[in-house]
């Protein structure tokens, strides 16, 4: 199935999904790195792989053929041995190295790797100022070296990629082709890079066509987006997606010329800007062909934008709407009605409490069938009652970094419905 890419749907089987395990750079995190990387606490690493372990094993039993992210780069590169080269030099610019001795530094690292995983690791790791001193002892001025990395931490001299198990952010399938995102937050934008290689020169993968790519001027990431039908998008407006990147990704598919979309229309879901409600997968997800889980704090300031084709190429038509969002749900899939499920159900300090822990943050392996975090239990024994069929990930560690199922998953391959 290597090359071929379908999602037009979030509950359509699911045939193939990328996942990325957490390693070493979750050993980088340090309480003060954690704020600019984005982590509240320091996930155990040991508990968090067999965590993840445990998730993909499930996932494999339900018949999906699970795809590692580092696995795409190392073919990637293995096909192309010249890449590797210009992956370093742009792995280089972009992680904020200054110095001449630094940046000679630590390419000689990197370059002394042979074996190609072992070096995509360490670019997702992250590099320690001791690996250069030990390296570079006899052969440069140590008080010259610059090692304080973009997160603060002096121990550091290039931060690593912790967010990097959330694989919904950085690229995202949208029906045959990927946006190469452009991330809200310095700490993410090298994992964009790794994206930008496979779908650029992954022999299965370098013909897919790119709605979005990572240096466009509007931030747009892959947690906002959900796939409702082969001709309807929904974006949510949040803290790491603003409206300007909906409107280029809009132009994008609606008059891309040689590329075609069959896309018609975007629904694009204004919700808080915060922390807790970072994505609109962390408060709206789909759990089966007419019923969505969310999170009953949104609805307050909730406001929903229709976007289609303007009359004259490039022009959008955005028209504001009124309806609740049960209706507009309805109609975005062409059904009568659709059904909403609150997460933690009427208790706020539940329904608060379970948001936080990615409760609304599922991923539908088929219709009514859904992998959900363990440890949110009262909306875990609502979605039971309402008939769904649950797979329950352990979660004590990954939910750490605030992501769930959904945002841990890329799928690629999906049944239509």
């Amino acid at each position: 199935m290597r090359g071929k890419l379908n999602v037009h749907n979030e509950v359509g089987r699911l045939r193939q999904v990328m996942l990325h395990r957490p390693g070493e750079e979750l050993l980088n995190l340090s309480p003060s790195n954690l704020e600019p990387l984005l982590f509240d606490d320091i996930p155990f690493l040991e508990v968090a792989c067999a965590e993840h372990d445990a998730f993909a094993v499930m996932l494999r039993y339900e018949g999906v053929d699970v795809v590692y992210l580092e696995d795409l780069v190392v073919e990637t590169l293995d096909a192309n041995p010249p890449l590797r080269a210009r992956l370093t030099d742009d792995f280089l610019r972009e992680s904020g190295v200054s110095g001449a001795h630094t940046i000679a530094a630590v390419r000689e690292r990197l370059d002394d790797i042979a074996d190609t995983r072992a070096f995509v690791r360490k670019l997702i790791c992250g590099v320690r100022r001791d690996e250069l001193e030990l390296a570079h002892a006899t052969t440069l001025e140590l008080a010259d070296l610059v090692g304080t990395a973009q997160s603060g931490n002096p121990n550091l001299v290039v931060d690593p990629m912790p967010n990097l198990y959330f694989t919904r952010d950085n690229f995202t399938i949208v029906g045959n082709g990927v946006n190469i995102n452009s991330m809200a937050r310095v700490t993410r934008r090298r994992e964009t890079l790794l994206g930008h290689y496979i779908f650029t020169y992954h022999p299965a993968y370098n013909k897919t066509p790119m709605w979005y790519r990572r240096t466009s001027p509007y931030r747009l990431e892959g947690g906002d987006f959900l796939n409702l039908s082969k001709k309807v998008v929904a974006i949510g407006i949040s803290q790491r997606t603003i409206s300007a990147g909906i409107d280029l990704f809009a132009k994008n598919v609606f008059w891309g010329g040689e590329l075609q979309s069959p896309i018609e229309e975007i629904y694009a879901f204004l919700i808080p800007e915060t922390r807790a409600m970072m994505h609109l997968d962390t408060v709206f997800t789909q759990v089966d062909v007419d019923t969505f889980l969310y999170h009953p704090g949104i609805l307050d300031t909730l406001e929903v934008f229709r976007v289609t084709r303007g009359v004259h190429a490039g022009e959008l038509c955005i028209e504001r709407r009124e309806e609740r969002l049960d209706m507009v749900l309805a109609r975005a899939l062409n059904l009568d009605s659709v059904r909403l499920i609150r997460c933690g159900g009427a208790d706020p300090i539940a329904a608060s409490r379970e948001q936080w822990n990615d409760g609304s943050n599922t991923l539908a392996v088929s219709p009514g069938r859904i992998f959900v975090y363990q440890r949110n239990a009262v909306t875990n024994e609502i979605l039971y009652h309402e008939g769904f069929e649950l797979l329950e990930v352990p979660s004590a560690e990954l939910s750490r970094g605030r992501g769930g199922p959904h945002c841990m998953s890329m799928p690629f391959i999906r049944d239509e419905l």
